[in-house]
This record gives C-alpha cells, sequence and structure tokens, in this order.
C-alpha cells in the first residue's frame, strides 16, 4: 500500500549524514513535533537529482523556511557515506539534512520504490516531495516515471 496524505510516516531508522559520519535517527524522532520538507531522489550523484532536485531545494531552503518549514531533508537508497560526500559536493550541510536509506526501508513502508535494475541501480526510492507535520503527511507529490514536474521545491511552495 503507498502511503498517502493524512497517513503517518512509517516507524523505520534512517542513517542521518553528518560532518562526524553516519548517525542513526528513527523517523519518530526525526519527524516529531515539527514540520519538514521531505524530498527523495533515485539517487544521489544521478543526473536529474544533482542537476535539478537537490538544487531547487537548496535555493528554496529559505522561502520553504519562511512558509513554516522547520527543516528539509532528502532521502535516498544509498549508504550515508555516499549522501555526505553529495551534500559536502553540493554545499548542502546546514540547509538540506541528508537521510539514507541505504536498505530501502522507507521507500519499501511507504510503498514508494521503482525498480531501476536496467540502470543497474537495482530497487531505489522513487522521486517525491512531501511535506510532513508532526509525523503526518500533509502533501504528498510523486513523479510520474522519468518525469520531474511535481516532486520540485517550487511545486511544493505553490502547495502551502
Amino acid at each position: 500500500m503507498t502511503i498517502k496524505v493524512g497517513d503517518r510516516i512509517p516507524s523505520v531508522g534512517f542513517a542521518k549524514a553528518t560532518e562526524n559520519g553516519p548517525e542513526g535517527v528513527s523517523s519518530d524522532d526525526f519527524f516529531a513535533g515539527r514540520r519538514v520538507a521531505l524530498f527523495s531522489v533515485p539517487g544521489a550523484y544521478t543526473p536529474t537529482c544533482s542537476a535539478k532536485h537537490l538544487p531547487g531545494f537548496l535555493d528554496k531552503a529559505e522561502d520553504l523556511k519562511a512558509k513554516g518549514v522547520d527543516e528539509i531533508a532528502c532521502t535516498a537508497v544509498n549508504d550515508a557515506f555516499v549522501l555526505g560526500a553529495w551534500s559536502q559536493a553540493n554545499e548542502a550541510n546546514g540547509k538540506v539534512t541528508m537521510l539514507a536509506d541505504g536498505n530501502g526501508d522507507f521507500a519499501r513502508a511507504t510503498g514508494l520504490t521503482m525498480d531501476g535494475s536496467k540502470f543497474g541501480l537495482g530497487t531505489r526510492g522513487q522521486r517525491f516531495s512531501m511535506l510532513v507535520n508532526d509525523g503526518v503527511v500533509e502533501q504528498l507529490n510523486v513523479e510520474a516515471p522519468g518525469e520531474f514536474k511535481v516532486s520540485t521545491a517550487e511545486h511544493l511552495l505553490e502547495q502551502m
């Protein structure tokens, strides 16, 4: 079953990429008591993710915070070391928190997986954005395969 607006974020573990290395964090703790703009990319360093998706959230970080977002986070089925390096390469530290879903537990629990096997990626998380308020999905924007329209920071801002 795919997660939908009004659903609670599933209880799973992430590895948060920090300057000191991976730090375990539960989804329950991460989303509790605050409003989080979460976006998912199929993979760090992949073309659309690096050229458009992450840069869009970096560019609109202040606008999102002005609309009541406490934190912006990115998740991907990558390990925390890859997401940490991607964060540094894009100067995202302090603007976007990287939540590694290395085993795809979050992607599976939300029903938002995709098969990237033909590109050598295996099972990954779909491209999406969501607004989560105290652990409950307030907005959800899932991209159609191969598209980049509704998961953008701009689109999420328009919904707020």
